[in-house]
């Protein structure tokens, strides 16, 4: 999605961001959530491993996507969420993966990097880091968001030096102003470049404000919207998994 697409409906998604801030707040806070809210984070707690909800050993390596509501599919059944679907890609192309949905809605990355340690436990190979626009939301400072984001990278290569990191990237409406928005635009790019991962240059490219994509909210892409995030996620991950998946491929042959 470009800017001239995103600048007619200014007003629009400024109103559903704020409504966002007034209707949740992550982790760290103790503002009142609403019922949809809660049944994300719910959702969001369990293994998805795709509509057909293939049983495979814990064993097997994790695709990790450490997320918000985005991540989590608010308001969608968790078989629409992108990550599921992403599971049902996997699971097509053979690769063996296990995806682990880590989205909770609200969350921020300060909640990340209290979050991220959890998950670490489990065999990751894969991290999707999707996390920075409830802090965009918010208005915060973007120094500190840069921090967090730089926090939840340092302690997956710390926990699994081997995990390949994807940053999905976000952006912000024109209405938070232009020193603001290039500033959060750029944010994603650079920690991707200063951090070796992959880069996903805007999660909701395509979704984002059109109505024919997204929930009433005009934020949350619904079932449609999700197939098309899913599609542009898999242009990145694909790749990685393979990638990954010739690695493990290539230490068994010479410990043999």
């Amino acid at each position: 999605m470009n800017r001239d697409r995103w600048g007619p409906t200014a007003g629009t998604i400024a109103l559903a961001l704020t409504l966002s801030v007034t209707s949740g707040c992550g982790p760290g806070g103790r503002a009142t959530r609403s019922a949809a809210d809660s049944a994300g984070r719910d959702r969001a707690r369990s293994v998805t491993s795709g509509p057909a909800k293939v049983t495979i050993p814990d064993t097997t390596p994790v695709v990790l996507f450490l997320g918000n509501s985005l991540t989590a599919g608010l308001g969608l059944l968790p078989e629409q969420a992108y990550p599921s679907l992403i599971q049902a890609k996997i699971d097509s192309a053979g690769l063996g993966f296990r995806v682990v949905n880590a989205g909770v809605s609200g969350a921020t990355s300060a909640d990340g990097v209290r979050m991220v340690g959890t998950y670490l436990n489990l065999p990751v190979a894969v991290v999707v880091l999707e996390l920075g626009a409830n802090d965009m939301l918010r208005g915060q400072d973007l120094d500190a968001t840069r921090r967090n984001l730089e926090a939840i990278v340092d302690s997956i290569q710390a926990r699994r030096p081997a995990a390949e990191i994807v940053i999905a990237g976000m952006r912000a409406p024109p209405n938070l102003g232009p020193a603001y928005t290039e500033r959060f635009r750029d944010l994603y790019p650079e920690l991707a470049r200063h951090s070796g991962a992959a880069l996903i240059p805007f999660l909701l490219e395509g979704v984002a404000a059109d109505p024919a994509l997204n929930q009433a909210d005009g934020m949350h892409p619904n079932a449609a919207g999700e197939r098309i995030v899913a599609e542009d996620v898999w242009k990145v991950l694909e790749g990685v998994l393979r990638r990954v998946r010739e690695g493990s491929r290539a230490e068994g042959g010479a410990g043999s």
